[in-house]
């Protein structure tokens, strides 16, 4: 039976004559109900009442339910974008990159290969840089290590680790652990004759080199500086940066520590020059894109490099197909095709996009199964919101006024419009600052947007489907073993949390004209992220596509 593309229309339910929204809340769960959840803790009127009237359940947004590893792995904007947009469950970049080094197939590889032969022909350095922690969003140290191992085995003899401290999807000061244990590896390495293994720069991943969507390309100059050009503030280690830096700003979290260089007899370690390797080991394509460019693209405008030096680079995977960036890469990422939102590209249905710059590419890029480009120009509309470029926790409503303003024009002007996808960033990007007072104020941002959006789309006789992507606003203090807050006597205040959640996600179906059509399906044990897209496209009066992961609603007869 050959493939097509023509959604079948379903019989036993005639659409709304308006238009299906899906509203991403990013980073509102549904946590345990305490004084370190900023979301129970927000005066949100019209969830309460939305969860009071309408069908609404729990979905699972992490682990193995939208394809990392295990059910330990925190879930994320990315991989939950990437879930919903494609309507069933890929194995996401975590996933991939170990199953390649657990095979050795990454070592195998041609790009690996030309890395190493270019480090042996030129008796140049191999550069590493990269997310330097276990958080497995953008990175996992673990897989750094088997890179630096290799690089050993395989006869390198300089290699220098460029580091981004996390401190936002770990431990909000947990830096020093994974500097430490990077440093045992490169001194047991050191230890053989001829091998000159070290950290050679790095900086808070907020700061230095970690932008996405272009929204400050001076974040990646800085990087540039630091790890290019060996222009930062020197010191002798990387602990001796950390420990200088939290003494001189008592309370700021890794994410955010200024960039720096080691040196050695007064010269940078680690200055990036001619002919020497390079690897971005992310494995998350959204904030390797920018840097990747900087390194490949010969008519680079975006900031003065001042020295292009001619290296061998690669990604730990390529972070856009369609652009090809960058061109060679380690690890072949899933090819996510048939999404949603080409389905309803292919079938001429008018498709709008909108959120800030900081999840814009979530609501394109990723939703779209990491494609870049339109399916169609003529049936897609997207809308990028400039986001500020100031922290978070100081305007923690962020451009939610902005993005409604949008919507509602669009739904007053553009009444053939029959899918909207729309993304509020603050539970996530202000829940990322560990301000638990900012995050409260976020998410009663988010709750009066929706007060005033839901009224527009009851007007367009319209359904709304409410939901989030993953958990951060939910758990905003760390916890022991025990489950107890943890305490910092020297800040005076419990330990902030900065990382994402493993709790569910609220689904709410917004239906103001709904008359008992439908219901949720029962006996689901296994609801997530990616049912949602059958469940949107029975919502628009279509079958889902056999591939798609099963509907979370049914008809009546």
């Amino acid at each position: 039976m050959s493939f097509s593309w023509n959604l079948k229309k379903m019989k036993s339910f005639t659409p709304r004559r308006g238009p299906l929204l899906i509203i991403v809340m990013d980073g509102v769960a549904c946590g345990k109900k305490d004084e370190g959840n900023a979301v129970s803790q927000a005066y949100t009127p019209t969830l309460d009442d939305l969860q009071k009237k309408y069908l609404n359940c729990q979905l699972k947004a992490h682990g193995t339910a939208v394809g990392l590893p295990t059910d330990s792995d925190m879930g994320n904007s990315e991989v939950g974008h990437n879930a919903l947009g494609a309507g069933r469950v890929y194995d996401q970049g975590a996933k991939l990159v170990s199953q390649s080094i657990e095979k050795g197939e990454i070592f195998s590889g041609s790009t690996w290969k030309d890395l190493v032969k270019n480090c042996l022909t030129y008796d140049t350095p191999l550069h590493l840089i990269g997310l330097l922690s276990d958080g497995n969003v953008h990175s996992h140290i673990n897989q750094v290590f088997a890179l630096i191992r290799h690089a050993h085995q395989e006869g390198v003899k300089v290699l220098r680790l460029h580091v981004l401290l996390d401190g936002r999807d770990v431990g909000g000061t947990s830096a020093l652990q994974y500097i430490d244990a990077t440093e045992k590896l490169l001194a047991e390495i050191n230890e053989e004759d001829n091998r000159d293994y070290g950290i050679a720069s790095g900086g808070g991943r907020m700061i230095v080199t970690m932008d996405r969507y272009e929204a400050s390309w001076s974040i990646v100059e800085r990087g540039w500086k630091a790890h290019v050009l060996g222009e930062a503030r020197p010191f002798l280690s990387a602990r001796e940066a950390i420990e200088t830096y939290r003494k001189e700003k008592p309370g700021i979290i890794d994410q955010f520590l200024p960039s720096f260089v080691i040196t050695k007899n007064d010269q940078a370690l680690g200055i990036i020059e001619d002919n020497h390797s390079v690897i971005f080991f992310n494995f998350r394509g959204d904030r390797a894109i920018e840097i990747s460019r900087a390194f490949v693209e010969k008519n680079f405008d975006k900031f003065d490099r001042v020295r292009f030096p001619n290296v061998l680079y690669a990604g730990m995977m390529q972070y856009d197909g369609d652009l090809q960036i960058p061109p060679k890469f380690l690890v072949h990422p899933s090819s996510i095709g048939k999404t949603l939102g080409e389905y309803l590209a292919r079938n001429e249905i008018k498709q709008y996009a909108v959120s800030e710059t900081q999840k814009y590419g979530h609501v394109t890029y990723f939703w779209n199964g990491n494609r870049a480009q339109k399916f169609s120009p003529e049936h897609e509309i997207y809308q990028e919101i400039l986001s500020d470029l100031v922290p978070f926790e100081e305007r923690p409503w962020m451009k939610s006024a902005e993005i409604t303003d949008a919507i509602i024009d669009h739904l007053e002007k553009n009444q053939e419009t029959r899918f909207l996808r729309i993304n509020y960033p603050n539970g996530d990007m202000v829940g990322h600052t560990g301000d638990l007072q900012a995050t409260i104020v976020s998410v009663e941002a988010v709750d009066l947007a929706l007060k005033r959006l839901l009224p527009y789309v009851k007007k367009h006789e319209g359904i709304a489907l409410i939901l989030a992507d993953h958990g951060n606003a939910d758990e905003m203090y760390e916890v022991d073993k025990e489950g107890n807050f943890i305490w910092e006597k020297e800040q005076g205040k419990f330990q902030a949390k900065t990382c994402h959640t493993l709790n569910p996600v609220p689904f709410i179906i917004y239906d103001p004209a709904y008359k008992g059509e439908y219901k949720l399906r029962e006996g689901m044990t296994k609801k997530g992220l990616s049912n949602v897209a059958a469940t949107a496209l029975n919502l628009l009066g279509y079958e889902a596509p056999e591939e798609y992961d099963i509907s979370l609603i049914e008809f009546s007869a």
